[in-house]
This record gives structure tokens, C-alpha cells and sequence, in this order.
């Protein structure tokens, strides 16, 4: 009895705590990017086993629509959002097939919604068929939100892939290996990242309690601000998003000078 009065409680109070964050944010100075590692699905389904989501993916899932709006609220251009990475696909193949089928709904989802323009990033070649299919597709909604799902996607990947790039336009435009290698500096390689033409993630959230990144945005993330959250993502709220915009406000970035 005590535990439900005081979860009935805290529920009635959090409306205002969030109003008093808000009141307090400068909304000017919102992250451009945010960067999102959704984190914690698995272990929120085993300490929910009552549950209908064996792996809490779905539930996970249901999660993201919330979640951009919040973003949207707060005046965010650019979101990303990390659904699947390389090293998942270590997985046992049931359950890698569940997790793609539920990642492939949420695009639907998100394409339905014509809210944001969604883009895959990621080794998208590791992905089926079918999943490379429905994210060849995706339209863009100009001067909307812009959503990454990055699926099948790792840090160090990503720059091999964009060094690759870089060396087949380079051949492409008849320069031999020695040229190659003297143009080669980072600005060129950032124009060949997953990401390209967007700004680099002034804040990266991961869920779950884990304080580490992962090689999530391992090359744009230089000068992020990293904010770690004990929720795991199905739990994630409102208040919890507050927060980290709060805590990024806070923040004196010198961006290394």
C-alpha cells in the first residue's frame, strides 16, 4: 500500500517538476543533433516478466514516436537514433530476425507519420533484402525534423567506409594512390561519413545505466557532451529528455581550444 501511494504521488508531482525544467531552459540553445543509443530493452523485459514483450523490443519501439516529439518540441533539427549495431548481428538468428522485424515496423511507422525526414545510415548491405527495400524508399519532407536510423551500424565501420569512398572518387577522378593519400585529411573524409551535410552531435544519450558510447558516432562525437540515464529506454520519459537538455545547458563547451 505504501509503494502504490507513493508512486501515485511522484506521478502527480513530475507534471510540475517538468514545467519548472522548462521554464527554466533556454530553448536557444538547444543541441542541433542528438544522438540517441536506445539501450535496455532486454533487461527492461526481464524485470517486467509479466510482460507480453519476451525482449522488450516492441515496447522499446513504441517508445521512439514520444521520443521525437519531445525532440521536436525542443527545436532539435537532427536526431539520431541507434537501433541496431554490427556487433548485434551476433545474435542467435531468432532473435535477430524478431529484432529487424520490429525495427522494419518502425519505419513504417515513422514514414507514415510524415512528421520527419527519415534516413538509414549504417552498413545497410549486412541488412535482408527486404529491410534494404523499405529503406530504399524513404521520402524526404522538407524542413522537418531530420531522423537517422542508424541500422546495422558501427563507429569503425563507418570510417573504413568512408575512407573507401573517398579512394574510389578518388581514382574515379584519375588521381593515383600517392595523390590520394596527400588530400587525405579529415574534412574529406567527413564528407564521406554516413552523416554527411549534417552537423556533428553536440549530445549523445545512451539509456540503460551504461556509461560507455560503443563507436556509436565514433568520428563525429569529438566534441559531444555525453549524458548517461539509469532508465532503460522503454522507461524512458519526458522528464528523463528534460534532464539531459538541462544538463547539456549547464555545460561550458570549449570544444578543445
Amino acid at each position: 500500500m505504501y509503494e502504490k501511494i507513493r508512486k501515485l504521488i511522484k506521478s502527480a508531482l513530475y507534471p510540475f517538476y517538468e514545467w519548472r525544467i522548462v521554464r527554466d531552459l533556454d530553448f536557444s540553445q538547444t543541441p542541433h543533433h542528438v544522438g540517441v543509443i536506445l539501450d535496455g530493452n532486454r533487461r527492461w523485459a526481464m524485470s517486467n516478466p509479466s510482460s507480453t514483450d519476451p525482449k522488450g523490443h516492441r515496447r522499446g519501439a513504441d517508445k521512439i514516436i514520444d521520443f521525437l516529439g519531445w525532440c521536436e518540441e525542443a527545436q532539435v533539427k537532427v536526431v539520431t537514433l541507434w537501433m541496431l549495431s554490427t556487433d548485434n548481428f551476433k545474435r542467435t538468428p531468432d532473435e535477430l530476425d524478431a529484432l529487424l522485424a520490429v525495427i522494419g515496423d518502425s519505419v513504417d511507422e515513422l514514414a507514415r507519420s510524415g512528421r520527419w525526414t527519415i534516413k538509414a545510415v549504417g552498413a545497410l548491405d549486412l541488412l535482408p533484402p527486404w529491410l534494404q527495400e523499405k529503406l530504399s524508399t524513404l521520402q524526404t519532407h522538407p524542413g522537418t525534423m531530420e531522423v537517422n536510423v542508424a541500422i546495422g551500424y558501427g563507429g569503425r565501420r563507418e570510417i573504413v567506409d568512408a575512407v573507401k569512398s573517398y579512394m574510389y572518387q578518388a581514382g574515379a577522378d584519375g588521381k593515383d594512390l600517392a595523390q590520394a593519400a596527400v588530400n587525405l585529411d579529415a574534412e574529406a573524409i567527413s564528407q564521406y561519413l554516413y552523416t554527411a551535410g549534417q552537423p556533428d552531435p553536440e549530445l549523445l544519450i545512451r539509456t540503460s545505466g551504461e556509461q560507455r558510447l560503443g563507436g556509436f558516432l565514433l568520428w563525429q562525437s569529438a566534441h559531444s557532451e555525453f549524458y548517461f540515464c539509469e532508465a532503460y529506454w522503454p522507461d524512458f520519459r519526458r522528464v528523463d529528455f528534460l534532464r539531459a537538455l538541462r544538463s547539456y545547458s549547464q555545460r561550458h563547451r570549449r570544444l578543445g581550444k
